[in-house]
């Protein structure tokens, strides 16, 4: 449903910069309060100006025009001092667990639909291996870009930059950042630091024994991309997947017949380098060490390197409409299946409460599949990123930047949080932009 506000703003603040998508009814209540209060003393002459306040009533504005906004906000920092919050409204939730008590009450069967029931989706089988294909070919794009793009990783914080040096911005929050100005301590980065190493356990039948703490050394750690197209159909021999035949069936949050439970086969030894799996894997690319590209080829592997990285997002988000993935509330950990795991892995924020069990949640692309944002450089050539200017700075996922720096074409879509559109300013003359 879109809800629309109406703003009163004065004629010479007509042209003010697109709305982000965050923007909500709430927020242009306070924003046409505060406006009035502080522009009372001017002139009564204004115009009406109608915002509709729906991401996806823009969107279709925006694609029918042409047009995107100049720039977006990205997505908050969550604090690590609490829980993530829901992707899925926790009156939702609730709804439906009061909906599966009542069923379990009456002795009901729980109704499943595939992949609930542990069958597989027809329909995203093909879509599970073109991720896995377009999974790799960004390993090796990536990797055969960073020969050309060198990257910078800080030593003592996340933060991650792409460009001929790191940046000057002092926003570090590291060990130690009070000595040093809160400057980043700069060494030479790798692809880990472009694709962020997301793993989770593989297991032979997702809806068998739930992995414990004591048998967490039974299971391979594999990235998460790789198990979530396992269980949607993929095949690989050495990381085999129960198919079923017959679907399960519940009673509430019971399991009254999965079959019966087989025995799962050995773990698979992860560390053969030979393997054709170390194309699978981001350390896998240390490995291999791919040869460093031509120089006319760099703009092509750049530019295929972005189709890879599109496809394996759209086809991810794609996956898990259907698939289940969990994600702690509190920190990186990853589950594909239907329930987490019982490991007492988690030493997030007031892990003792939990005896070291993480918070699972239904998990969002973001966090299987990080786009790690970077800050965005217009002139690579030029002087290095400075704190005074960071307002005027854009930023991008790690992958497009590095694939732009390379001779890549911004997709459109990533324009406005790029702020191409924005000139940015001498040091000298920041004072006298509005």
């Amino acid at each position: 449903m879109e809800v629309s506000a109406t703003l009163t703003l004065p004629l010479n603040l007509i042209s003010i910069s697109p709305l982000s998508s965050s923007f909500s009814f709430s927020n242009s209540f306070y924003f046409n309060k505060s406006f009035q209060k502080i522009h009372s003393d001017r002139p009564a002459i204004s115009r009406a100006l109608v915002c509709v306040c729906g991401e996806d009533s823009r969107d279709r504005t925006s694609s029918r025009k042409g047009l995107h906004p100049q720039n977006v906000d990205l997505p908050p920092i969550l604090p690590r001092a609490k829980k993530k919050p829901y992707p899925i409204p926790i009156k939702m939730i609730h709804k439906a667990a009061r909906a599966d008590k009542a069923l379990a009450e009456k002795g009901i069967e729980k109704p499943l639909e595939p992949p609930k029931n542990g069958l597989l989706v027809s329909e995203l089988v093909p879509v599970a291996y073109e991720v896995l294909e377009g999974w790799k070919d960004l390993i090796k794009g990536v990797s055969r870009l960073l020969h050309v793009i060198p990257v910078h990783g800080c030593s003592l914080c996340p933060e991650v930059h792409v460009g001929q040096a790191g940046h000057e911005i002092q926003d570090c929050r590291g060990t130690g950042n009070t000595n040093r100005r809160s400057y980043h301590a700069w060494v030479k980065g790798s692809i880990n630091d472009i694709l962020l190493p997301i793993e989770s356990y593989h297991v032979y039948d997702p809806f068998g024994r739930r992995i414990k703490h004591e048998t967490r050394f039974d299971y391979d750690r594999i990235p998460a991309i790789v198990e979530l197209c396992i269980q949607a159909g993929v095949e690989l021999p050495e990381y085999p997947s129960r198919r079923r035949t017959q679907p399960i069936r519940m009673i509430g949050k019971k399991v009254i017949d999965r079959g019966g439970l087989v025995e799962e086969p050995k773990p698979y030894s992860s560390g053969d380098s030979s393997s054709a799996l170390a194309e699978l894997d981001t350390f896998g690319a240390h490995i291999q060490k791919f040869s460093p590209p031509a120089a006319s080829e760099v703009s092509y592997i750049a530019h295929q390197t972005i189709k890879a990285y599109e496809n394996v997002r759209f086809g991810v988000q794609r996956i898990m409409r259907k698939y289940s993935v969990k994600a702690c509330g509190y920190c990186s950990e990853i589950h594909v299946g239907p329930w987490g795991h019982n490991a007492k892995l988690c030493g997030a924020f007031k892990h003792q409460w939990r005896d070291g069990k993480h918070g699972w949640q239904d998990a969002t692309v973001e966090e299987v599949f990080p786009p790690n944002y970077v800050w965005h450089v217009q002139d690579p050539k030029g002087p290095p990123l400075r704190s005074t200017l960071k307002r005027f700075y854009g930023k991008a996922p790690a992958v497009i930047e590095l694939c732009v720096q390379a001779g890549a074409k911004v997709p459109d879509w990533y324009k406005p949080m790029m702020r191409l559109d924005i000139v940015v300013p001498d040091t000298d003359e920041k004072s006298l932009v509005a």
